[in-house]
C-alpha cells in the first residue's frame, strides 16, 4: 500500500512539474545547426554572435514586424468614429497579412511574410485615451526609431524591449497569458474607469505576430523603470521566504534582481515615506491587492529599483565615474499616472499638491541611514490566474513545505500576506519625533537570520526604540530633565551645522545629575551616527 502511495506522489510531482512549470527553464547549451552553440531560456535563444532569436524568428525581424504592424493598426482605427466601448470590443480579434513584396494594403518589407493580428484595438484605444496617450504620440514612441530590446530577460525567457524615448515597454507573452489577459479586460475596464490610480501594469495593447508557422504574443505597457536614472539595486517582492534569495548566477548581472530574503538581509529596518506617502502607497496596494484578488490572480511581484541620490552625487564628483554617470534627467512621461509618485497620489497633473518633476517620477523614501532615496515601483506579473494547475503546485509544495511561506498561494491569502508584508515590513512611516527631522531615522535591532521558508516576522519597532521616542517625544519627561521643550524642538541638523548640534546637545546635558544623564546618552545613541557617538561620550 505505502508502495502504491508513494507511486502516486510520483506521478503526483511529475504531473505538476509538466503543466505547471515549477521547474524553470534554464539556460542550456544547444548545438546549433552551423556548429555553433547558442544559449537557450524557453522560446528565447541567443547564438555565439549574439543575435537573439525567439521561437526561431530573429530579434530584429520581430521588432520590424512589431513596428509594421502597430503602424497599420492604428492608423486604420484612426479612421474609425470614436463611440462608447461595447461588451463584443473586448473579443474582436483583427488580422491583417504582410507579404515581403507589399500589398495594397501594406508596405513592401524585406523580412519574412508574417501576418499581425490585434486585439480588443477599440477597447484598448480607449484604454490609451484614458492615460491621455494620443495616437500620434503612440505611433512616434513605438513606430519613429528603432525598439531597443534589454538584455535582461524574464525567468520563463520572454523578450524585453523599450521604445527609444522609455515610455513603453513591449513584452513577449505566453499563449496562457495572453488569453488570460483578453478574458481579464472587461473587469480590467471597468477597474481603470473606477480608478486609474493603480500600481498595476497599465496595459495599451495586444498584438500577435504570425511567423514561421509560430505564434508570438506581445503586450505593450507603461516602463517603470527610466533609463536615464541610474537604479543603484533592484528587488522582485512577493511576501514569501520559499526559495525566495536571488541565485547566484543572478548576482553576477550589472544590475541583479534580488528577492524578498535579500531585502530583509539588506535592508532589515525598511524603507522611510512621510506620514502622506506611507498613507497613499498603502491605500493603493490594498485597492490594487483587492482587485487582484477578486479577479482569482495570484504570484505577482512587486518589483522596487532604487535611485539612491547621495550616492549618486558622490559618483557624480567622483573623478574615477565622473565620465560613467548619466546625469540626465528622464523626459516627463506623456501617459497620465504612468511613474510611481503618479501612480500613487493621482494629482500631479491634475492641479494637486504634490511636485513630481524634483523627483524624477520616483517616490521619495530614505533608509535607516538616512540617505535619500527615489523609489520606482509596480506591480508585475499579474496574468497568473489560481486555476487548477496552481491548487496542484501548491498542494505539492505544502506536502513538502510550510504551505504558508511558498508563492504560489490561494488569492485571499496572497493578497493579504503580500500587502501585510509591503505596508509592515518593507515600507514604514518616518517616526515625528520633536528633534526635528532626524539625520539618521530609528533603525531596529538586527532580524534575526530568517531561512528560507520561515514566516516574515511582524516587523514594528522593538521596545527599545520605542521607548526612546516616548522619552523624547513626552513633555513630562523633557520637564525632569529641565529642557524646554522649545528649545529642543531647534536643536536639528538640517538647520545647524554638525559642530553646533553636538554644542547643543552638551548644553542641554550639563545640568544633569549623572544618572539621568547616562540613561539619556544610553538611549539618544540609537538615533545618531556611529560618528557622533565618539564625540559626545
Amino acid at each position: 500500500m505505502w508502495v502504491c502511495v508513494y507511486m502516486l506522489m510520483i506521478v503526483f510531482y511529475l504531473f505538476i512539474l509538466a503543466a505547471s512549470g515549477i521547474k524553470r527553464p534554464m539556460a542550456s547549451e544547444v548545438p546549433y545547426t552551423s556548429g555553433m552553440p547558442i544559449k537557450k531560456i524557453g522560446h528565447r535563444s541567443v547564438d555565439s554572435s549574439g543575435e537573439t532569436t525567439y521561437k526561431k524568428t530573429t530579434s530584429s525581424a520581430l521588432k520590424g514586424a512589431i513596428q509594421l504592424g502597430i503602424t497599420h493598426t492604428v492608423g486604420s482605427l484612426s479612421t474609425k468614429p470614436e463611440r462608447d466601448v461595447l461588451m463584443q470590443d473586448f473579443y474582436v480579434v483583427e488580422s491583417i497579412f504582410f507579404p515581403s513584396e507589399g500589398s495594397n494594403l501594406t508596405p513592401a518589407h524585406h523580412y519574412n511574410d508574417f501576418r499581425f493580428k490585434t486585439y480588443a484595438p477599440v477597447a484598448f484605444r480607449y484604454f490609451r485615451e484614458l492615460f491621455g496617450i494620443r495616437p500620434d504620440d503612440y505611433l512616434c514612441s513605438l513606430c519613429s526609431e528603432p525598439l531597443i530590446e534589454l538584455c535582461s530577460s524574464g525567468a520563463s525567457g520572454s523578450l524585453f524591449y523599450v521604445s527609444s524615448d522609455d515610455e513603453f515597454i513591449i513584452k513577449t507573452v505566453q499563449h496562457k497569458e495572453a488569453e488570460f489577459l483578453q478574458k481579464l479586460l472587461p473587469g480590467y475596464y471597468m477597474n481603470l474607469n473606477q480608478n486609474p490610480r493603480t500600481l498595476l501594469p497599465k496595459f495599451y495593447g495586444l498584438y500577435c505576430v504570425q511567423a514561421g508557422g509560430k505564434n508570438i504574443r506581445i503586450v505593450v505597457m507603461n516602463n517603470l523603470l527610466p533609463r536615464s536614472v541610474k537604479m543603484h539595486i533592484k528587488y522582485d517582492l512577493k511576501g514569501s521566504t520559499y526559495k525566495r534569495r536571488a541565485s547566484q548566477k543572478e548576482r553576477e548581472k550589472p544590475l541583479p534582481t534580488f528577492k524578498d530574503l535579500d531585502f530583509l538581509q539588506d535592508i532589515p529596518d525598511g524603507l522611510f515615506l512621510d506620514a502622506d506617502m506611507y498613507n497613499a502607497l498603502c491605500k493603493t496596494l490594498q485597492r490594487d491587492c483587492l482587485v487582484l484578488q477578486s479577479f482569482k490572480i495570484m504570484d505577482y511581484s512587486l518589483l522596487m529599483s532604487i535611485h539612491n541620490i547621495d550616492h549618486a552625487q558622490r559618483e557624480v564628483l567622483s573623478s574615477e565615474t565622473q565620465y560613467l554617470v548619466d546625469t540626465r534627467r528622464p523626459a516627463p512621461q506623456k501617459a497620465l499616472y504612468s511613474t510611481a509618485m503618479e501612480s500613487i497620489q493621482g494629482e500631479a497633473r491634475r492641479g494637486g499638491t504634490m511636485e513630481t518633476d524634483d523627483h524624477m517620477g520616483g517616490i521619495p523614501a530614505r533608509n535607516s541611514k538616512g540617505e535619500r532615496l527615489l523609489l520606482y515601483i509596480g506591480i508585475i506579473d499579474i496574468l497568473q490566474s489560481y486555476r487548477f494547475v496552481k491548487k496542484l503546485e501548491h498542494s505539492w509544495k505544502a506536502l513538502v513545505h510550510d504551505g504558508d511561506t511558498v508563492s504560489v498561494h490561494r488569492p485571499g491569502f496572497y493578497a493579504e500576506r503580500f500587502q501585510r508584508f509591503m505596508c509592515n515590513t518593507v515600507f514604514k512611516k518616518i517616526p515625528c519625533v520633536h528633534i526635528g527631522r532626524p539625520d539618521v531615522l530609528p533603525q531596529t535591532p538586527p532580524l534575526e537570520e530568517i531561512s528560507e521558508g520561515s514566516p516574515i516576522p511582524d516587523p514594528g519597532f522593538s521596545p527599545v526604540v520605542g521607548e526612546t521616542l516616548q522619552m523624547l517625544t513626552t513633555s513630562t519627561t523633557l520637564e525632569k530633565l529641565e529642557v524646554a521643550e522649545s528649545e529642543f524642538t531647534h536643536v536639528s541638523v538640517w538647520d545647524v551645522g554638525e559642530v553646533n548640534v553636538l554644542k547643543g546637545i552638551k548644553r542641554i546635558t550639563d545640568g544633569m545629575e549623572q544618572e539621568v544623564k547616562s540613561c539619556f546618552f544610553e538611549n539618544f545613541m540609537l538615533l545618531v551616527p556611529y560618528s557622533w557617538k565618539l564625540r559626545l561620550k
